[in-house]
């Protein structure tokens, strides 16, 4: 398992399947997340984690989600609630469809040089709305191809 330091956690709500598959989806899910968050925490933007559970234009993606952090000089801190995962398994058996929300509202960015912490605007809804097409990979490993975001598209 992929370790966050103790400044910020990420808390996986629901996060089961009975069906070992779409378990497996979710295990890799959960550590493609715990491995982006990683790296912004490690200020690592080339982070191998990542580009281990990323694949065709979600490793762009998340390469350039990480410096939207680093590149600001900024981390992660507090915690951050990631619930209501749903999986369809496609028929070829290799590509996998989850959609899942998170909760911002205690998650904040800090400011690495001054420590200075600084949350979402008042204005902003917390709950965000995320789709993946993940692929199984021939090590069968689930990777995210794509991901889409929606801000406000859930809510707890």
């Amino acid at each position: 398992m992929i370790k966050l330091p103790s400044s910020f956690q990420l808390i996986f709500e629901d996060w089961k399947s009975s069906d070992a598959k779409q378990q497996a989806v979710l295990d890799d899910a959960r550590e493609e997340l715990r491995a982006g968050y990683a790296a912004i925490t490690a200020d690592d933007p080339d982070s191998e984690s990542v580009a281990f559970y990323d694949t065709g234009s979600s490793r762009s993606q998340s390469k350039k989600w990480i410096k939207s952090y680093t590149d600001k000089s900024v981390t992660v801190v507090g915690k951050l609630l990631v619930f209501d995962p749903k999986v369809t398994l496609l028929d070829d058996g290799s590509t996998a469809s989850l959609g899942y929300c998170t909760d911002e509202s205690e998650a904040y960015t800090k400011h690495r040089e001054t420590g200075e912490t600084e949350g979402n605007p008042e204005y902003m809804d917390p709950h965000v709305y995320y789709q993946v097409t993940l692929r199984e990979s021939s090590q069968g490993v689930w990777q995210n191809d794509t991901v889409r975001s929606e801000r406000g598209g859930c809510a707890k």
